[in-house]
């Protein structure tokens, strides 16, 4: 799938050392993925309109006000692991009848605020996660919060279920299949590792983009779970590869804007790159 100019330019501003994009980078960046330099010049306005990105100088831009939660969820997800704590068995809880679903924009930031801090819905209107996250109920219920989730839902937690809703809510998540998509994606990853010093620039900053914003979005919607439900052993794999990776693939994507520097110009390979 080729990803939207908007993506593009907000990524490559985030892997930018200095923070810096010219209209002429982003042209050629987006080139490698088929866009029209017309498509490109128009995402830069809309996102300036939208206060996602801001001149920093003649034909050139830097993120904006708007943009501040994108670039500190991209810190997020490399801080992971660092959210996750142990385990003692109780459960956050998210009430959420009489809220109404008859707003339908709201009821979507709703369900993506929950389903991005990992809950289920145990029964109707009734979504727990395990309490496992740093900063507990408290933290848990602030973000959910800002993400979307209105201030009259009842955020808080339970420590007693009774056994059936016990078995119950720890049958909500696929824990075998989440197993087997760290192990996948962590191999895939590692493949593309293995040849990335064999691969034409160009190649290497298309397929880098491409595998890595899938990888880091099953990182960011992964609902963090303790043991026994997941195996946190072969999470913490997954995201060894994936932050290896990404720092690779930042260098990759540096490389093509730096030719008067001395770095790899278009056509080269990515031999520059180490892991």
């Amino acid at each position: 799938m080729t990803p939207s100019p908007r993506d593009l330019i907000l990524k490559f501003l985030l892997t930018a050392e200095e923070g810096v994009l010219t209209a002429r980078d982003a042209v050629a960046a987006c080139a490698l993925f088929g866009i029209r330099e017309n498509s490109v010049r128009v995402a830069l306005v809309r996102l300036a309109a939208a206060g996602m990105i801001e001149a920093a100088e003649r034909g050139a831009y830097q993120l904006g006000a708007n943009a501040t939660d994108l670039a500190e969820d991209v810190r997020d997800w490399r801080n992971t692991e660092a959210r996750i704590g142990r385990w003692s068995g109780g459960w956050i809880v998210a009430h959420c009848a009489g809220l109404g679903r008859t707003d339908r924009a709201q009821l979507h930031r709703r369900e993506r605020a929950l389903e991005l801090l990992g809950f289920r819905e145990l029964e109707r209107e009734l979504f727990v996660r395990p309490d496992n996250l740093v900063g507990g109920v408290a933290l848990v219920r602030a973000r959910l919060h800002k993400l979307g989730l209105e201030a009259a839902a009842a955020v808080f937690l339970a420590t007693e279920f009774d056994p059936e809703r016990e078995a119950q809510a720890r049958r909500l998540w696929d824990g075998k299949g989440l197993n087997r998509a760290y192990r996948k994606t962590a191999e895939k990853l590692g493949q593309w590792l293995a040849r990335v010093e064999t691969m034409e620039l160009e190649t290497a900053a298309r397929e880098s983009f491409l595998l890595g914003s899938a990888a880091i979005r099953q990182l960011v919607y992964d609902p963090l779970l303790p043991a026994p439900l997941v195996s946190p052993p072969e999470r913490s794999a997954f995201i060894e590869v994936l932050l290896r990776y990404d720092d690779v693939g930042h260098a990759v994507w540096r490389g093509l804007k730096a030719p008067s520097l001395g770095e790899p110009s278009l056509g080269a390979t990515a031999k520059p790159v180490r892991h």
